[in-house]
């Protein structure tokens, strides 16, 4: 097996990288808390630091896998190192905000703690390295869905129970202590929804929109105007619900909640039901039905329809200088756009059985990869290469859910 080239920083650039924080401010995303819980001074997770973590010069990217009987492994990019982690209960889903692996069993959503993360401070990154760990459960009932905020070891992340209608709220900061501690658990009487962490609370779906809750849970202020909210997402300017005719875009500043609207264009058909991209962009995709897909561009506030020849499964926004957009069709290929216009630039033979429907997709800012649960791989994309086929890696445990670590 071939290992991903290492992106090798010269000494002076990794040097000024590490020290940068300690002499010039620079921007945080908006959706970060801030003061004390945002950068984690005087808390020991200064940078995103914590205790027992090695800091690296570089993302310390990898796979996480599950297999059908919830066994658990990280497969290491760089170095092709397997780690077992033990097992969880079965599992039916799986999601992630690049350092946690949340996944959905019949006792609620167990949290992986990779022990691979990366803190984004504005103009440069932090990278860190820790022992992996499964943390527990936390418990609910049903499908679960978890929204991330923007940093793993502060602020927090959601998880909604559509079986319960459960909304719980967790602290990342003990997360990255080894701890599941919930700042509230609230009972919404919703069969659908989400909890979408923003500032120093988060938004909550109820039967007339959405309601702003504190870390107390708390509801402040008016509710939040949005018909029939699907699918949320932490981008680099803020929180992004999708609505029945649009967008919110929920941003924190001076310790209070602003939200504005950003409306579809007149002609719309076919609405966004879930958000994708890369970690820590503005830009993300969802697909629009059988058309093809939508881009948001959150600090543009504006929406761009792209058409595509085949109908889309998936859709991720790479939101790189040259604008490319990793997809599956129906067929089967993974398929990559350009943002402007639309253009196909490659596109793989169909590789995935069912049109990819039970396929995961994640990008970083050179791959793209893709599980592929019947052939018992995961496909690595370079996507600025036409769809090229760079890799494809047998993960430790059979990927049945796959997710990338260390982003």
């Amino acid at each position: 097996m071939t290992s991903r080239p290492l992106l090798l920083l010269p000494a002076a650039l990794t040097i000024a990288a590490l020290t940068a924080c300690s002499s010039a401010p620079s921007a945080a995303p908006s959706t970060a808390p801030t003061s004390g819980d945002g950068d984690g001074h005087g808390h020991g997770h200064g940078h995103g630091a914590i205790a027992g973590a090695e800091e690296v010069a570089e993302p310390p990217l990898g796979l996480l896998s599950i297999d059908a009987e919830g066994n658990t492994a990280v497969l290491d990019l760089l170095t092709d190192e397997a780690i077992d982690l033990g097992a969880t209960a079965a599992p039916t889903a799986l999601a992630s905000d690049g350092r946690y692996g949340f996944a959905t069993t019949d006792e609620g959503v167990e949290v992986i703690d990779s022990g691979r993360w990366s803190w984004d401070h504005g103009d440069h990154f932090h990278y860190y390295l820790a022992d992996p760990a499964l943390l527990g459960t936390v418990p609910g009932d049903g499908p679960a869905t978890v929204t991330s905020g923007a940093l793993s070891t502060a602020g927090t992340t959601g998880v909604f129970f559509a079986g319960s209608g459960e909304a719980v709220l967790l602290d990342n900061r003990s997360l990255s202590d080894g701890r599941i501690d919930e700042l509230f658990r609230i009972d919404t009487g919703a069969d659908t929804g989400f909890l979408a962490p923003v500032g120093d609370g988060a938004l909550v779906t109820d039967g007339d929109g959405l309601t702003y809750r504190d870390r107390d849970g708390e509801a402040v202020g008016a509710p939040v105007e949005c018909v029939d909210p699907a699918g949320a997402i932490t981008t680099r300017v803020g929180l992004v619900v999708g609505c029945a005719d649009g967008a919110v875009l929920a941003t924190w500043h001076d310790d209070e909640l602003a939200t504005e609207r950003i409306p579809y264009p007149a002609d719309a058909s076919d609405r966004a039901l879930t958000f994708d991209g890369r970690k820590g962009r503005p830009t993300v995709a969802a697909v629009a039905g059988t058309t093809g897909f939508w881009l948001l561009d959150t600090r543009e506030r504006t929406w761009t329809l792209v058409p595509t020849e085949r109908p889309l499964t998936r859709v991720v926004a790479v939101d790189d200088a040259e604008g490319h957009v990793v997809a599956i069709d129906v067929d089967g290929r993974i398929v990559v756009h350009l943002a402007e216009g639309g253009a196909v630039v490659g596109a793989t033979e169909p590789v995935l059985a069912d049109g990819g429907s039970t396929a995961s997709l994640v990008v970083d800012e050179q791959r793209a990869y893709v599980s592929d649960p019947a052939g018992g791989v995961v496909h690595e994309i370079d996507y600025a290469d036409g769809a090229r086929i760079a890799r494809s890696l047998e993960t430790p445990t059979a990927p049945a859910f796959v997710t990338e670590v260390g982003r």
